[in-house]
């Protein structure tokens, strides 16, 4: 595994794409008990060559229940985002994922890990690649219907502080979500394999 990420980590591919030149972002190893699958790097990602350490990243663990400690441990969480550089910004937000990334790496990062017991699909361009023709029309829809893709995949939208509308607008997902999400995590770094 650090052969590979070692070799992701000089991809070069998209070069002439990225307006900050390529910096793949990725963690993992052969342990990782879940696997968060996410858009791209954001700016900031990029310039500390660090993932979700951002307001994003602190949503995130919230959601979770973990510690920052829990969460960078590359043996409890592997982090594969769909496009591992950060693509430039759109008029808001961030522009789409490269779609060079995953057809190349992901593959072969899943051929690596062999403990994998959930993978978190956040935002709707990891839930098309992962829940595939099960995929809903629309992102509500997939974390609405969350308990569909268990026990493999667990459907979350974006943490970001850009999706305050969604989540103003969608309650129940911090009433009734959040805390299933909470259990299931704890209770897959709470086992020993």
């Amino acid at each position: 595994m650090k052969k590979l990420l070692s070799e992701i980590r000089k991809c070069e591919v998209c070069r002439e794409h990225l307006p900050l030149g390529p910096r793949p972002i990725v963690a993992g190893t052969k342990n990782a008990k879940i696997v968060l699958v996410s858009q791209a790097p954001g700016r900031k990602a990029h310039e500390h060559n660090k993932a979700w350490d951002d307001p994003s990243g602190r949503k995130l663990r919230e959601w979770l229940g973990v510690t920052d400690e829990q969460f960078y441990n590359p043996d409890n969480f592997a982090i594969l985002p769909m496009g591992f550089c950060f693509p430039g910004k759109a008029k808001t937000g961030d522009l789409p994922p490269r779609k060079e990334c995953a057809p190349l790496w992901h593959d072969v990062f899943w051929s690596h890990l062999e403990q994998v017991q959930l993978t978190l699909v956040i935002g709707k361009y990891a839930q098309d690649h992962y829940l595939k023709e099960l995929s809903k029309k629309n992102l509500t829809e997939n974390v609405a219907n969350y308990h569909e893709f268990l026990p493999e995949f667990f459907p979350l939208p974006h943490p970001s502080p850009v999706n305050r509308f969604w989540m103003s607008k969608n309650p129940w997902f911090d009433i009734d979500v959040v805390p299933e999400l909470k259990n299931l995590v704890s209770s897959i770094l709470n086992t020993k394999t």
